[in-house]
């Protein structure tokens, strides 16, 4: 089975991503083809950079990086939900992805974007692209946008507009895909 990553990318106290990221969970669960791991970046806490090595040497002086290699290094593949800021996404998240190189390297990755305005935070998600690529990631070619999120969000957490449901799973099995190509090379 698949480990499939979930990555609430932002860390904001009230972020909205995290209810939108349970039910994401959720739905990768009910797909039945991944095990499935809940990060959560501000449960993480990562510092700002702290490594005196780059990351590419693979050498962590911290306990917090090696954990956090540990962690990115278990999974298969990753769903990010990611928070569009100010037409971009965050700074915790770059953060987070620059402390570690080679336990990004050929691994699938979706990307769930979302705002509270009408772009569904897109422009985040097509900014972060060449990060990926340049780590060596496989991103998916379907990527999700969440515009609204705030009417979303209720008592019972993410509640989502018809048609998200298909959308997300045409893009986990994208990722099932890309993971199981990489498997049998």
């Amino acid at each position: 089975m698949i480990n499939l990553h979930i990555v609430s990318a932002a860390t904001r106290p009230t972020s909205s991503g995290r209810p939108l990221a349970a039910w994401v969970g959720a739905q990768a669960r009910a797909h039945g083809g991944f095990e499935v791991t809940s990060v959560d970046l501000a449960e993480i806490a990562l510092p700002f950079l702290d490594e005196p090595e780059y990351a590419s040497s693979g050498v962590y002086a911290h306990p917090h990086t090696r954990e956090w290699s540990a962690l990115v290094d278990s999974a298969d593949a990753f769903l990010f939900v990611l928070p569009m800021y100010n037409g971009a996404f965050t700074a915790p998240f770059k953060n987070a992805i620059d402390f570690l190189y080679k336990e990004w390297a050929g691994k699938p990755v979706a990307l769930l974007s979302y705002s509270a305005g009408p772009t569904g935070g897109a422009p985040a998600a097509e900014m972060l692209l060449p990060v990926l690529t340049r780590l060596g990631m496989l991103p998916t070619e379907r990527r999700v946008a969440v515009p609204g999120i705030n009417a979303l969000l209720g008592p019972d957490g993410f509640q989502a507009p018809e048609g998200l449901a298909d959308e997300l799973n045409a893009q986990l099995e994208e990722v099932a895909s890309l993971a199981a190509q990489r498997v049998s090379v």
